[in-house]
């Protein structure tokens, strides 16, 4: 879905690889969510390396015998994985791990992930493991202590360096530091590191972070080198100039966020023709409605007297139900600067909210669905032990989501309203699941965060399984991104189901409060 931020369990950066390093297991145990960087760099490196002939061969045998369902491919299976387990290069013992997770035995994978790190103290499953730390060190005199200690153990010209992406975890820790010291105001230093990235096409996020860091320190004059040097990186991959693989597309797909991210510091610092330049670049570039690249863009007319452009960019947002109230009253302003009064604004807004709202109708209309919801028993953040067939014959609104999840957490504003709309009403119930924990303490990590956010939420905890490995509920519903919500009927079947989130709070309400009240009447 356009426009949708959406979290996953295994953090792929997807664009950047090939069929058969998408099916790798990512291990994000201990990691922040950006950490998967290094996760990801360590898994193609490894795949990249083989014989292409070689590897091409067991990876297409493998695949074919995962997939199989016959008891004979289940038993050759087995036996190839317990042979590349005790393989005498890291590389068999990764390609086990991986296919061990994809037949579903996580355990015998997790292990040997494990495993391969004692085996191969110097590998990049090694490596990758040393350098876990670097984003929870406090201060970048610290991260660039450790840094210097990890490359002297891990020096670069020891690994193969044949491949766009074979330096990518030397460069994720480079940039880290260098954010490290952008947010300690050492410009010198975060330009230095900054230098040292080799990785051409990961340059856009590395400069990214640093546009972030920078302008979060008020240092606009920086923020701005790096937003354009982080645009521009993006825009010599576009149309393919670099190439067309999947990484370099990947590095292109981020032009239109990077220019309006430029757009905004440009607008920030009072340069609003040059703000107006990118922010329509931006504009141009995005193949979907994004609201705060329109409202900026919006501002950025209104900067320049562009009244009726303005208007015109901020009707787009509003007649789509996803303006927010300060948009909303911009959108007034400027109606009344356009039209010369506020004559007939009310009743134009009131055919615009019907117009959306009949859209919306038609829409859910169509996505309505009659699917069984599997059952389930979880623990609430005091102990209580809650079912959802406690709340048959009620309308149950299941959210799954993380603390670690950003997208989740964003969400959260607009599900408190929803909350609040509904709480006297005894035929709903919201019903929020922690899942796909990553934290030691899952309970008290989701309690701390609920109770410091004041959100009035009732929180189940679906805790991994020591045995499996696994959430089991979430994996119950087949979710592969959160926060992921179902709209479940009082007979217990699921009429809806909606993944991520896209930002705009009175959309997400009005789309909730839609989905209610269809299963109310159907």
């Amino acid at each position: 879905m356009n426009n949708i931020q959406v979290a996953r369990p295994i953090k792929l950066w997807q664009p950047i690889l090939d069929s058969s390093i998408l099916n790798m297991k990512i291990n994000m145990k201990f990691l922040k969510p950006l950490c998967a960087l290094l996760l990801l760099t360590a898994m193609v490196n490894v795949a990249q390396a083989q014989n292409k002939s070689t590897a091409d061969t067991t990876i297409k045998y493998l695949n074919r015998l995962v997939a199989s369902k016959d008891s004979s491919d289940k038993q050759l299976l087995r036996s190839k994985l317990a042979e590349l387990s005790k393989g005498n290069t890291e590389k068999s013992v990764l390609m086990a791990a991986n296919y061990y997770y994809q037949s579903g035995d996580l355990k015998r994978s997790e292990q040997l992930y494990k495993d391969v790190i004692v085996r191969f103290p110097l590998g990049v499953e090694a490596r990758r493991e040393a350098s876990k730390d670097f984003y929870e060190m406090k201060t970048a005199a610290e991260a660039e202590a450790a840094y210097k200690a990890w490359i002297k153990k891990f020096p670069p010209e020891k690994y193969e360096n044949k491949d766009v992406s074979d330096r990518l975890d030397y460069d994720y820790v480079r940039s880290i530091i260098a954010n490290k010291y952008a947010a300690e105001k050492n410009v010198a230093k975060a330009n230095a590191y900054a230098k040292m990235l080799e990785v051409d096409f990961w340059k856009g996020n590395a400069y990214s972070g640093l546009t972030t860091a920078f302008h979060k320190n008020g240092d606009l004059a920086n923020a701005e080198i790096y937003a354009k040097m982080a645009m521009d990186n993006a825009f010599s991959y576009l149309d393919g100039k670099k190439g067309n693989e999947n990484w370099a597309k990947f590095s292109a797909s981020g032009y239109p966020g990077l220019a309006s991210t430029y757009a905004n510091i440009l607008y920030d610092r009072k340069k609003y023709n040059e703000a107006l330049e990118y922010s329509e670049m931006a504009y141009k570039k995005s193949t979907s409605l994004n609201p705060k690249l329109n409202y900026r863009y919006a501002q950025i007319l209104m900067g320049l007297k562009k009244d009726q452009e303005a208007y015109d960019k901020l009707e787009e947002v509003v007649k789509a139900g996803k303006a927010d109230a300060a948009m909303a009253a911009d959108f007034k302003k400027l109606y009344v600067k356009v039209k010369g009064n506020d004559v007939g604004f009310d009743e134009y807004a009131l055919a615009i909210r019907k117009s959306y709202l009949e859209a919306l109708s038609k829409k859910l209309t169509k996505d309505m669905i009659k699917e069984p919801a599997a059952g389930f028993t979880l623990t609430d953040l005091d102990g209580k032990q809650v079912s959802l067939v406690d709340y048959k014959d009620k309308i149950v609104i299941l959210d799954f989501w993380a603390t670690w999840c950003g997208p989740c957490k964003a969400s959260f504003p607009a599900m408190q309203m929803a909350v609040d709309k509904y709480k006297n009403d005894e035929d709903v119930k919201f019903l929020f699941i922690h899942t796909w924990e990553r934290e030691a303490n899952p309970t008290e990590d989701a309690s701390a965060f609920i109770k410091n956010m004041k959100y009035s939420f009732e929180v189940l905890m679906d805790i991994k399984d020591a045995q499996t490995k696994k959430n089991k509920v979430v994996s119950s519903y087949n979710v592969v991104g959160i926060p992921a919500k179902f709209i479940i009927d009082g007979s217990g079947n699921i009429r809806f189901k909606l993944t991520g989130f896209d930002g705009s709070n009175e959309a997400a309400v009005d789309e909730i409060s839609m989905m209610i009240d269809m299963v109310k009447t159907k």
